[in-house]
């Protein structure tokens, strides 16, 4: 089974939107997917009780008010970490992911907290045995922004444990594209190709690095 976490120790990053999208990109590719909501806010159950029967269905976990349990049968899960988990709540959901996906808007106060966040991950990575590939994505980026250059370069410099840069994949543009499949419970890949073309492209580095080895714990 894949087994994806998405988390940040901010409220606000787009962690929500990149879940459900994950969801909905493997649903629509004809896995069996599961998507637990980790989150008290219940933002992704929300989003599971607005999707329509027209789509490929997604199984939903209320995993913050129940344990989280996964049937055998599930191809990919799908994990949205609660907002501002820390300290003793990451590595039991570290344990759970082959692969964390971190993203980070681009502004002074966010960038700030990702650099707490990072060294939090890094002083918990010898709790978490399976060896987690972590990635960063830099979400809600307006076209053109100045900040959007001082976010790539802090990312560029991240560091792993092992001396390795956090690979930095992609940019996750602004787009009202979001808030629109975000009311209908799908995900941009399930709308009209030509209408989301702009925002699947900034999409593809991350898809391809997942389908990779590299985003896998070795062995």
């Amino acid at each position: 089974m894949r087994s994806i976490l998405v988390l940040n120790a901010k409220g606000g990053s787009g962690k929500t939107t990149v879940a459900t999208n994950l969801a909905g990109y493997y649903a629509a590719q004809g896995a069996k997917v599961a998507l637990a909501d980790c989150d008290p806010q219940g933002s992704s159950i929300d989003w599971l009780k607005q999707r329509p029967t027209s789509v490929a269905p997604i199984i939903a976990i209320d995993a913050a008010n129940g344990p989280l349990r996964v049937a055998r049968s599930v191809d990919v899960l799908i994990m949205d970490a609660p907002s501002r988990t820390h300290g003793d709540a990451l590595p039991p959901l570290l344990k759970r992911a082959q692969t964390a996906i971190v993203p980070v808007v681009p502004s002074p106060v966010d960038i700030r907290a990702a650099i707490r966040f990072f060294q939090e991950l890094r002083e918990v990575r010898h709790l978490v045995e399976n060896d987690v590939k972590i990635a960063t994505v830099a979400s809600r980026v307006r076209d053109g922004a100045r900040t959007s250059d001082d976010l790539e370069d802090f990312l560029m410099d991240q560091k792993l444990p092992s001396g390795r840069r956090f690979p930095f994949i992609t940019w996750l543009r602004m787009s009202t594209n979001y808030l629109k499949a975000a009311e209908k419970g799908v995900s941009i890949f399930e709308m009209a190709p030509a209408a989301t073309a702009a925002d699947r492209e900034y999409w593809a580095p991350l898809l391809k690095w997942l389908a990779s080895p590299r985003s896998l714990p070795e062995g």
